[in-house]
């Protein structure tokens, strides 16, 4: 967990991780959503929120929110090997059906190890390895995705509380340990073929992935 933006027994907080960049209206497939851009202080990494409606409505209470993480592979290649792109999709379905919510977009391939590195990991996959197994033979943790651009993101929005759409407990962990509450989560279906069953299982077994299997989003208080 970057130490960027902590929270404290103060509930105090570090200054933003992120500035607002760009914004403007973006007609889609699933209608009009808001593109905001943001701009990480310092490296100058962009983020993307699709923003559908007030998000600010209710003072910001309970918006439907994804935080993604980029997979080229999937959504720009069609890769098999993994299911980030249906969760994508689902995703910004949702929003646009509930007329309200945010899609975060963050720029962090592979679990944060990389393109390049995300390839190296494919080849030793292709040997045997899972995905975790493959990711430690390169040197590397399980997973280095960071929560604290999300979250200032959301603050930046003025979103207050969540409703999370999301598979993955830690994702629900990281947000509230960085002070965005989570009041409930909104799981969503991952396809499986021949090519992720395996990868789906192992997300199961080893970080606990919640993943459903019926043909429409579940709710559950979080």
């Amino acid at each position: 967990m970057s130490n960027v933006v902590t929270v404290a027994t103060s509930r105090a907080r570090k200054p933003s991780t992120v500035e607002l960049y760009a914004e403007a209206p973006l007609p889609t497939e699933r209608g009009l959503f808001r593109t905001v851009v943001f701009r990480e202080l310092g490296s100058g990494q962009e983020h993307v929120a699709m923003v559908m409606g007030d998000v600010t409505s209710g003072d910001g209470e309970n918006v439907p929110v994804r935080v993604h993480s980029e997979c080229l592979t999937s959504e720009v290649l069609g890769s098999l090997k993994c299911d980030c792109k249906a969760q994508l999709d689902r995703a910004l379905e949702l929003v646009a059906k509930r007329g309200r919510g945010v899609v975060l977009y963050l720029r962090q391939e592979g679990r944060g190890i990389g393109l390049g590195n995300k390839i190296r990991a494919y080849a030793l996959q292709a040997q045997g390895h899972d995905t975790y197994v493959a990711n430690r033979m390169l040197g590397f943790p399980d997973d280095l995705r960071r929560y604290d651009v999300a979250a200032d993101m959301l603050r930046l929005l003025g979103v207050r509380s969540v409703d999370l759409i999301t598979n993955n407990p830690l994702k629900l962990a990281g947000l509230r340990e960085l002070g965005i509450p989570v009041r409930r989560r909104i799981g969503l279906p991952s396809p499986a073929n021949p090519h992720n069953r395996g990868y789906l299982e192992t997300k199961r077994a080893q970080t606990g992935h919640l993943i459903e299997t019926d043909d429409g989003p579940d709710e559950q208080v979080a």
